[in-house]
């Protein structure tokens, strides 16, 4: 059973920066790509960020490319997703995800076999 957590959404106003993280609970975390993704009330789930079982390859949505770094700590089984310079736009839910299967994460939603509950980011104007 893999388990993923959500923290570190909040509300901040336009132009701050939030740090998200997701905690994996896995004994393989290793053998998993992350990701992370978005989604608002009637659309469909957006790619923001991915990154590579060891973390030396990343990936971004061109929307919040420049804006958003992913990263991984393998010895702690954590993802975390840092925002700054955010917009109202990018407020959503905010969901990790977890993909066995590929060494090299994908973009789509049905890449990744696990997600987490997600956490609520709010930019004000």
């Amino acid at each position: 059973q893999v388990q993923l957590v959500e923290s570190g959404g909040g509300l901040v106003q336009a132009g701050g920066s939030l740090r998200l993280s997701c905690v994996v609970s896995v004994r393989t975390f290793t053998q998993y790509a992350m990701g992370w993704f978005r989604q608002a009330p009637g659309k469909e789930r957006e790619f923001v960020a991915a990154i590579s079982w060891t973390g030396g390859s990343t990936y971004y949505g061109d929307s919040v490319k420049g804006r958003f770094t992913i990263s991984r700590d393998n010895a702690k089984s954590t993802v975390a997703l840092q925002m700054i310079s955010l917009k109202p736009e990018d407020t959503d839910v905010y969901y990790c995800a977890a993909d066995y299967t590929r060494s090299r994460p994908g973009r789509n939603a049905y890449d990744y076999e696990y997600w987490g509950q997600g956490t609520q980011v709010t930019v004000s104007s």
